[in-house]
């Protein structure tokens, strides 16, 4: 039985929308340029970097940056790649910031609404905090806290970022229910000792690549989405 007093949520994919609003502001800033590219592709090309700059602070190569300066950096790589080295500092910071204005999926916040009467409802993203804020702000998501990475100090799927997040929220890890749409974030945190629940985001990859459901009995509950959550949860 759960005895969830927490929900914790993965943001990027599962409260949001990253590939179609990065492509969004990709458009706006450099087809303001002259560039015509594959905007969801230019995405997807610039989330695949993601995980090898974490990784590179999980394993210890470098010190714990926040997730800012990583997606800085492999902007930079990715804009060298394509061979587009007009922009100026000014401007590639302006595209930087697009992981700070994606849009939540459709039923987020009437579903986070109702999970708000009975839960607290905190991030437990791999963003940093301002990118995190930003995001809330613009878009009405109402988080109770912001936590993760940055204030652990480690990426998902570390133990740390869970193991903090529960001891910031003063909290066994019993009491948080983490929420995500992907299941290694869930593996990892069901490893720490944190009930799981998995939401089913079909189009995070696009239409053309929906990601495959887990067994109905590897997560303690899967939903449709939040409202099928907040139903499921007695919200």
């Amino acid at each position: 039985m759960l005895e969830a007093r927490a929900l914790c949520f993965d943001v990027f994919g599962t409260v949001v929308d990253w590939r179609g609003g990065v492509a969004r502001e990709a458009e706006a800033v450099l087809g303001a340029k002259g560039h015509r590219l594959d905007w969801p592709g230019f995405a997807d090309r610039w989330r695949a970097l993601y995980q090898p700059a974490m990784e590179a602070v999980r394993a210890g190569r470098r010190p714990f940056v926040a997730l800012d300066a990583l997606h800085r950096e492999n902007l930079a790589a990715l804009l060298a790649e394509l061979g587009i080295a007009e922009l100026s500092e000014a401007e590639v910071d302006r595209l930087n910031l697009a992981w700070h204005a994606l849009d939540p999926w459709p039923d987020v916040l009437d579903g986070m609404a109702r999970l708000a009467r009975g839960y607290i409802l905190a991030s437990l993203s791999n963003g940093n905090i301002r990118l995190i804020v930003d995001m809330a702000k613009r878009a009405g998501i109402p988080w109770d806290a912001i936590l993760g990475a940055e204030t652990a100090r480690a990426y998902k799927p570390a133990a740390e970022a869970y193991d903090a997040a529960a001891r910031m929220l003063g909290l066994e890890p019993a009491q948080c229910l983490m929420v995500a749409a992907h299941p290694s974030d869930l593996d990892a945190a069901a490893a720490r000792g944190f009930a799981t629940a998995y939401v089913h985001r079909p189009r995070e990859y696009g239409p053309d690549r929906p990601p495959r459901r887990p067994a109905a009995d590897r997560f303690d509950m899967q939903a449709e989405d939040f409202l099928d959550l907040a139903q499921k949860l007695g919200a």
